[in-house]
């Protein structure tokens, strides 16, 4: 089952970005590691050390639309364009061959960074199936937090860096309704469909014109 690698989620300090904008069935989607420095800290002792060979293990870090999506990060001098890169390749040939129905779990790792309470919301969304979908209370009480935190669920499912493998796209209002996506609600309409065609599955949501 994909999952979130708890020793890469606040392990590295990021220096620098790697990423390469992938074509996809719903426009460029925007992959990228970090490239720390040789230093991390040690999820276990909390201290630092140096990763065999000065090297910090690597996960996806964002995948990002690069058209019309919210929370976006700019090209600073800090990002470098990296279509060569063997994660970032293997990544991409995963994503492509989810998109074309091959596959409904993903193989590559990842390594997104957030709040303790973002990454517990993150790790949440990786429990709804593929094909399925969940309301953002359903999800809360799943999590184990109380009703009243809701809201604040929402605001980490937006807040996602990792579209389409951290599935946010699967939650939905109580009602039904889609609601907001960051990278559009045609998008999300799109991500379900899929999903739900190749599952064969009625969509339990109301489609918005």
């Amino acid at each position: 089952m994909l999952s979130l690698n708890p020793a890469l989620t606040r392990a590295a300090v990021a220096t620098a970005w790697r990423y390469l904008d992938m074509p996809t069935r719903l426009g460029a989607l925007r992959i990228a590691v970090r490239a720390p420095s040789a230093r991390i800290a040690s999820p276990s002792a909390g201290k630092n050390r140096m990763e065999a060979g000065g090297r910090a293990p690597e996960g996806l870090a964002g995948a990002w639309f690069v058209d019309e999506q919210k929370y976006l990060p700019a090209l600073t001098p800090a990002w470098e364009a990296s279509p060569d890169h063997p994660f970032l390749k293997e990544a991409q040939e995963d994503i492509q061959a989810w998109f074309e129905g091959e596959r409904e779990a993903f193989k590559t790792v990842l390594s997104p960074s957030g709040t303790p309470f973002q990454e517990t919301v993150w790790q949440g969304l990786l429990g709804i199936p593929y094909g399925d979908t969940e309301s953002y209370a359903a999800l809360t009480h799943r999590i184990g937090c109380p009703p009243t935190a809701v809201r604040a669920v929402a605001g980490a499912v937006g807040r996602n860096p990792i579209s389409v493998l951290i599935p946010c796209h699967r939650v939905i209002g109580s009602d039904g309704a889609l609601t907001g996506y960051a990278g559009g609600l045609p998008r999300k309409q799109f991500l379900l469909r899929l999903e739900q065609s190749s599952r064969q599955t009625a969509m339990p949501f109301s489609l918005q014109p």
